[in-house]
């Protein structure tokens, strides 16, 4: 049985969410109420009271490394009722026993897996992308209402099955639309754009484009986005980070998400948070709906244990693969051996040894 213990909700960046709330958990474990004067007692005790006690540890202070977590953006079409929910881009961030350091890397949304059987969504289990295991896991017998935090359970099942990490310590599902209210809750976001980008999706003033009649794409303006440290807002960035018709693919799009993830971290600590609970509360309340609070131990107390982790700690990991057909036409894609390699060298525990043997996994 699972230890599941999803305790932030960010989609792409449940890191930032974790690391932000340690502005809360710092400022509660700073803060000193003024002395009330206790009322002085009808006769003396018959032994004196002890003259100071010792402060009860900061919340999450038990937790230890190392850690595992699942990091999930959902593809939801908002505007189509009980539209299931698919798992657009997977990350997974994996922090070092000091809590001091982690590795952030992600798994191809079109990567073939074997999905396990599961019995509350009525789904027999098979091989298939492992985007699907979110939908399918949030279908609902009875229901056309389907249920993400249920879709997210089975995707957890299938990612710990083919990766070998056995308990994901916490974990994030965000629509795309509250990742863009997050980062334009904090003012726009700075990334280096290493390569032109061109935007199915939006027009360069932000609109949708419009669908062709009968589907088969968009037709209109195009955003663009060009190489260069470049200041973005919150459709710009999503909108950048979610491309993938691309020199590279959904490889491209891989390593777009995660630096976006790393500018988010970034930004946090350039706004002051972790000084400014009001101003961080401000924040959490932009995201309203779109995020998905499934349980666990309270996040403050991840936040708290995690408050020595940085965007200077975090190690950006690229894992090669390829596409691999089926009858002639395309079914998914597949890791390299070297890709697989880092998978369980994670699950084993020396993730940074594997990386001293493959350099080229590591960028920025």
């Amino acid at each position: 049985m699972r230890n599941t213990r999803v305790v932030w909700t960010i989609a792409a960046i449940a890191a930032v969410l974790v690391l932000t709330g340690a502005g809360i958990a710092l400022a509660l474990a700073q803060r000193t109420d003024p002395p009330v004067a206790a009322p002085a007692p009808a006769t003396p005790p018959a032994t004196p009271p002890p003259t100071s006690a010792s402060p009860e540890p900061p919340a999450g202070a038990d937790i230890t490394g190392p850690l595992d977590l699942l990091i999930v953006g959902v593809d939801t079409r908002v505007s189509i009722p009980d539209w299931e929910p698919h798992a657009d881009a997977i990350m997974l961030l994996h922090v070092d026993a000091d809590l001091k350091s982690g590795y952030l890397y992600s798994l191809p949304r079109d990567l073939r897996v074997n999905v396990p059987a599961f019995p509350k969504a009525g789904f027999r289990g098979g091989r298939y992308k492992i985007t699907e295991a979110m939908s399918r896991g949030s279908r609902v017998p009875g229901s056309n209402r389907p249920s993400a935090a249920q879709g997210y359970e089975l995707l957890e099942q299938a990612v710990s099955d083919y990766t070998g990490i056995e308990t994901f310590h916490a974990g994030a599902v965000l629509t795309f639309n509250g990742l863009s209210r997050l980062t334009d809750a904090l003012g726009g976001v700075t990334l280096r754009i290493d390569q032109k980008v061109v935007s199915q999706h939006r027009r360069p003033d932000g609109t949708m484009r419009t669908m062709r009649s009968g589907g088969g794409g968009y037709t209109g303006p195009q955003a663009t986005y060009l190489p260069g440290t470049r200041t973005l807002k919150g459709w710009q960035a999503i909108d950048y980070a979610r491309q993938r018709y691309t020199p590279g693919g959904d490889y491209t799009r891989q390593r777009h998400q995660r630096q976006l993830v790393e500018a988010l971290l970034t930004r946090v600590g350039t706004a002051g948070l972790a000084t400014d609970p009001a101003k961080l509360q401000s924040v959490l309340t932009a995201l309203g709906d779109t995020l998905l609070y499934v349980g666990g131990r309270n996040p403050i107390e991840y936040a708290y244990a995690l408050r020595n982790l940085s965007p200077a700690d975090l190690t950006l990991v690229g894992l090669p693969g390829a596409s691999i057909g089926s009858g002639g036409g395309y079914a998914g894609e597949q890791l390299t051996s070297v890709g697989r390699g880092f998978l369980r060298a994670v699950a084993q525990g020396r993730p940074e040894t594997y990386l001293a043997d493959h350099p080229e996994l590591v960028h920025r």
